[in-house]
């Protein structure tokens, strides 16, 4: 893509355009728009067209996402940003803050399974003596399936 002079710049953007502008499949887009993450408006011939201010929030869903951030949390973020505005610094510093209590309290519950996981390895069963994440007598089942002492959260 070549420089764009002044006064050519489009207001609306394609579905292509936008993939490739943002590195995301138009499968993606659509998916996100499905979802309620994204809008287009449809022209004459029915086609997709999206507002210039998508590609910053394309953006700020795949950080999101990589951080590991669900969907449904980002949607509820992005219902906050004025609709047809590209979101800014500001936006970005307030919703990234909603987010980091969770993501500091996964990093720790990561750290401490990275450290104990090697304790398990091979057990089969989480309930050896040495096992620091054992449920002896399944005491846990009444909580329900699942790895009780694994994630406490």
């Amino acid at each position: 893509m070549g420089r764009i002079e002044p006064g050519r710049l489009k207001r609306e953007l394609t579905v292509g355009e936008v993939a490739a502008r943002s590195g995301v499949a138009v499968s993606t887009l659509h998916f996100y728009e499905a979802k309620g993450l994204i809008r287009s408006a449809r022209n004459r011939g029915n086609q997709r067209r999206y507002s210039r201010d998508v590609l910053r929030r394309v953006a700020i869903i795949k950080v999101a996402q990589r951080t590991g951030i669900p969907l449904a949390e980002i949607k509820e973020a992005l219902a906050e940003l004025p609709d047809g505005r590209t979101p800014t610094a500001e936006d970005w510093a307030r919703l990234s803050a909603r987010w980091k209590a969770d993501l500091d309290a996964r990093i720790v519950r990561l750290m401490r399974l990275r450290d104990q996981l090697s304790d398990c390895i091979g057990c089969g069963c989480l309930s050896t003596a040495a096992c620091p994440l054992r449920n002896p007598w399944d005491e846990l089942s009444e909580e329900g399936p699942g790895p009780r002492l694994l994630d406490p959260l």
